[in-house]
Formats: C-alpha cells, structure tokens, sequence
C-alpha cells in the first residue's frame, strides 16, 4: 500500500478542486492511501476508506513571502503534508500552493541529499513523438553553477527512468547552439562536465540542444538553469492555448468551416489531448531526503490527479533509492561551491 500526503488547501481552487480529485484517484488505484491535510472546516464532510484525516491550522497563500511560510506558519497544510514524508507515515506529499514556499519548506523539513547543492523542481513538456520533454530545473534557481547544472542532469535521468522505464535516458544542454564552443562560460563548463560524466557512464550526454528541440524531442531531458526552464514553461502552454483557441475561432467562422470541424474532428481532439498541459501536471522536487511534488497552482481536478498519478509512480517505483544510486556513482564528478551563487526562486506557479 502506497501512502501519498495531500496538502488539500494549496493552489488557487483548494478544497473545490483538490477533494474531488483525490476521490476518483483513490477510485482508481486501490493500492493507495492518502492522508488529506487541511482545516478543519475544509475536511469535515470528506469521507473515503482509504483516506486520513490529519487537520492543520493555517494555510500558507500564493502571496506568503518565504519567510511567513518557513518560520511563522509552522501548522500550515503544506507543511504538515511534507513532515509526514519525514516521519516515514507518507512516501509522496502533493502540493498545489506557493512554489517557494513548498521548495522553501520541503528543503528545511527534508534536508537535501547528500552529494546535491540545489533542489531542483522536474517538469514536463509535451513533444511532437507524443511524449514528454522532462525539464529542469524549472524555477527553484535562476543561477546556477556548472556543478548544479550536472546535479540536475543526474538526478533528472533517475526520474525518467523511473517514469519511462528508459534505463538510459539522453540528456540534451540547453544553449543557443549545437556547437560547443557556443553559450556562456557557464554553460560551456557545464557541458565539460556532462561530457565527462557521459564518458563515466553517470548519464547519456546527447550534446547541445536549443529551444525548439524541447518540442522535437531531441532529447529525453533537458537541463537548464530555473529562469531559463521556467520562460520554457510558461510559453509552452501559452503556445498549446493559443493554438487550440485559433482552431476554435476559424472552425466557427461559417458553415463550411463548421461542416470541416465536423470532419476533422478526430484529428483536432487528438492535437488537444496531447498539448493539453493538464495530461504533464506535477513537478518533481529532487534533491531532497524524500518525494515532493508540485501541482500548478490554477490546476483543475484533472490536472492534480495526474500530479497524484505522478507522486504514485515515483513511489511505487522507488525513485528516492534511484536518485541516490546515481548520485553515489557520480559523486566525484558532483562536487560544487555553493557559497558564490545564491539560490532565489522563480516561484513559477
């Protein structure tokens, strides 16, 4: 029996959304248990065999500065979720609310792993091969070092070997060129390290990729630092809206644009179901002594139940132990100065 704890007050919807979703989860998956975090108001009325009741007294707001969240607020929702991954009751916790504050949080209950510098938050974006692009990190530092950079390569092949089942997943580094002699000294660096690593057997170094390759496909991740991956965010699902709302508008125009609809209609469901951003909902926090994840914030009740669907397969998959594993074997590669560069949250949702 798996056991995921839910911070049922996060995000901008709470209760309204997070309560029905994690009741057609625990629908789906009879080998789950959650534990529902939240006010006692909130709670009441919510009944499930498999679900536990555990009340908070406050709640952390997508407002909150860190430091409300981290040292004033300690009974909110989110962090009595995450202390249940401490105390071993909960494999996962889940969270729609206040990305730093839950980075924030998670990083001061959890401790980060040892031979890892920086968490980094790990996300989807959909691919024209029908898959995902995993990304990071998407938001928790927008600067990084080349030692980071390579942490996230790292730990981000533990992850999508655990939820592809690829045990050698390629890793692409985000530049503005293929070439390596293109981008920055930090990346240039980064990609010194990568190759090195690549030759060690830590990962699969694919090379350079640039922006477009990330909905080619190119490469199974994508490592970046967290301004770069959150813009990469933000525009791929502005850009999935975008187009189906331009589908919409011009298959309504007139009667044969209607009747045209009708024909492409397969098609044009088939399109909306794979841009759908909601289908890639729930990034991962990595780097931390257990499993974290992040629903967006305006997420709706089909989007947090595949932020669920995530925290379930990471668990049931043992990705802390996967993490651990690589990092240990590349360890001599992993070592970085944190002290130059400090670490700021793009608090991307």
């Amino acid at each position: 029996m798996i056991t995921i704890a839910v911070d049922c007050m996060g995000g901008d919807h709470g209760p309204r959304v997070t309560l029905p979703a994690c009741t057609r989860f625990l629908d789906q998956h009879p080998d789950v248990q959650l534990i529902m975090v939240g006010l006692p108001d909130s709670l009441k009325d919510y009944a499930h065999a498999r679900a536990t009741l555990v009340l908070a007294s406050e709640v952390v707001t997508m407002d909150d500065p860190l430091e409300v969240a981290l040292r004033r607020k300690k009974d909110s929702s989110m962090r009595v979720a995450v202390t249940q991954v401490k105390d071993g009751t909960a494999q996962a916790a889940v969270s729609a609310g206040n990305t730093g504050a839950l980075m924030a949080i998670s990083r001061y209950v959890l401790k980060t792993l040892e031979g890892i510098d920086r968490p980094a938050i790990a996300g989807q974006i959909p691919n024209a091969k029908g898959a995902a692009t995993t990304v990071l990190d998407m938001g928790a530092n927008v600067d990084c070092l080349p030692e980071h950079l390579l942490q996230f390569a790292v730990m981000g092949s533990a992850l999508v070997s655990v939820l592809s089942g690829n045990d050698n997943p390629s890793v692409g580094l985000l530049n503005i060129g293929e070439e390596a002699i293109k981008g920055n000294e930090v990346i240039k660096k980064t990609g010194e390290l990568l190759r090195s690593a690549s030759k060690a057997g830590d990962l699969n170094f694919y090379g350079n990729v640039e922006g477009n390759d990330i909905f080619k496909g190119t490469a199974d991740i994508v490592v970046c630092d967290g301004f770069v991956g959150n813009v990469a965010l933000k525009t791929s699902e502005g850009l999935a809206g975008m187009i189906v709302d331009f589908l919409k508008k011009e298959f309504s125009r007139n009667i044969f644009t209607k009747m045209s609809a009708v024909a492409a209609y397969p098609v044009i469901a088939a399109l909306k179901k794979r841009m759908d951003h909601r289908r890639y909902n729930g990034g991962a926090l990595l780097g931390l002594r257990g499993l974290v994840f992040k629903s967006h914030g305006s997420a709706d009740e089909l989007a947090f139940g595949f932020a669920l669907t995530r925290a379930y397969d990471a668990s049931r998959n043992n990705l802390l132990d996967r993490v651990r594993v690589r990092i240990a074997h590349a360890a001599p590669l992993l070592t970085g100065t944190d002290a130059s560069v400090p670490a700021q949250a793009a608090n991307p949702v």
